[in-house]
């Protein structure tokens, strides 16, 4: 007898960052690879909070705090909010699934853009709700299509904006209309991975939408930015019975103590933050001014990422930059989307696109 396991869609096997810069370096003999694949920061941790992890780090024979009490009093600082409108998780993805968790199950629908977030689909599935993906109009959200698809089942909406692949945003004006229109007992998530990079004044603060609106939770991640992709910590911010219920779902001890101490070291390090913002911000800028002369479809954005729309060539493209040492994110049929890195590794990669995608010589 075999134990019953219940069917889900996807899972998380179905996420597929790619093989790793070492490994292909060494199977094409190089020193070293670069990786520009996942939207990590160019930058490690800044030296202030090094010092601190270094320090957190003696005390990990204990359990860190479950209520993460100084990070999400620094956090709620952050974000003008009170400390019950704040929660703390295991990343963003870390929140998606204890919101899932806590608001859906099967039967319910979910509403989000497609092509969005990859794991969008993957969580709803594990949740047992149906995903309802509504397609991108000009690489960014369809509000309006998005509206009408909302029903009786719709209980969660995930808006991501600065949008994850294509870098695209949605406007205030057609964000709080789309807002408006949602029923007040479905819950909105506007998904702001890439905040720190906007630089589109009519690119709204989703803390702003957020107030006063029960159903609007927003989540944001100190894995971009901030540079600490690798200790997994995202925060939300909502109303406090949204908070409450994402505190009930959560896993016991999940935010490990050096996590908590490097996100509170960071957000009192604002200003340093602040000028790598910058520097990436010019660096897309640059980058994606380059791929445009090529004669590459690259959408405007506003994250630490370009899209190229290379539709049937894009996994081709991807894997021509993987044998010559970039390791770039490829959607099949879709696109490409390629990392601001630092100066010398866009440099290499926009090398390597002038050979692939420009103009053949003579």
């Amino acid at each position: 007898m075999s134990v019953h396991l219940r069917p889900v869609l996807g899972g998380l096997k179905a996420y597929k960052p790619g093989r790793s810069p070492a490994d292909i370096a060494r199977e094409l003999g190089l020193d070293a690879a670069v990786k520009l694949a996942s939207n990590e920061s160019a930058y490690g941790p800044l030296p202030s909070v090094l010092d601190v992890i270094a320090a957190a780090a003696a005390g990990i024979n204990r359990y860190p705090d479950m209520a993460a009490t100084e990070l999400t009093t620094a956090l709620a600082k952050h974000c003008a909010v009170s400390t019950d409108q704040v929660a703390i998780g295991c990343g963003s993805v870390g929140l998606y699934q204890q919101l899932l968790a806590a608001v859906v199950g099967p039967g319910d629908e979910v509403l989000y853009a497609w092509r969005s977030f990859e794991v969008y689909p993957i969580l709803v599935g594990l949740s047992g709700a149906t995903a309802v993906p509504v397609p991108l109009r000009d690489a960014t959200h369809d509000l309006e299509t998005m509206a009408a698809a909302v029903h009786d089942r719709t209980r969660m909406i995930f808006v991501c904006n600065p949008n994850n692949p294509t870098g695209t945003a949605v406007h205030a004006a057609d964000l709080e209309r789309f807002l408006d229109a949602v029923p007040d007992d479905v819950l909105v998530i506007i998904d702001e991975a890439y905040r720190e990079f906007v630089t589109d004044p009519d690119v709204p603060d989703g803390l702003e939408l957020a107030a006063g609106r029960d159903n609007v939770a927003v989540l944001r991640t100190m894995s971009k930015a901030y540079g600490l992709a690798g200790l997994r910590v995202g925060y939300c911010v909502s109303a406090p019975p949204v908070i409450e219920a994402l505190r009930k779902v959560q896993l016991p001890f999940t935010v490990s103590t050096v996590a908590q101490a490097a996100a509170v070291a960071s957000l009192a390090a604002g200003d340093e933050l602040l000028e790598r913002v910058r520097a990436t911000v010019a660096e897309r800028s640059r980058v994606a001014d380059a791929l445009r002369g090529l004669g590459v479809d690259v959408p405007a954005t506003e994250a630490n990422f370009v899209w190229l729309s290379l539709g049937s060539d894009a996994v081709p493209f991807a894997t021509s930059c993987e044998q010559r040492g970039l390791i770039v994110r490829p959607f099949d049929g879709d696109g490409v989307r390629v990392t601001v890195g630092a100066p010398e590794e866009n440099d290499r990669f926009l090398s390597v696109a002038a050979d692939l995608l420009g103009p053949p010589p003579g």
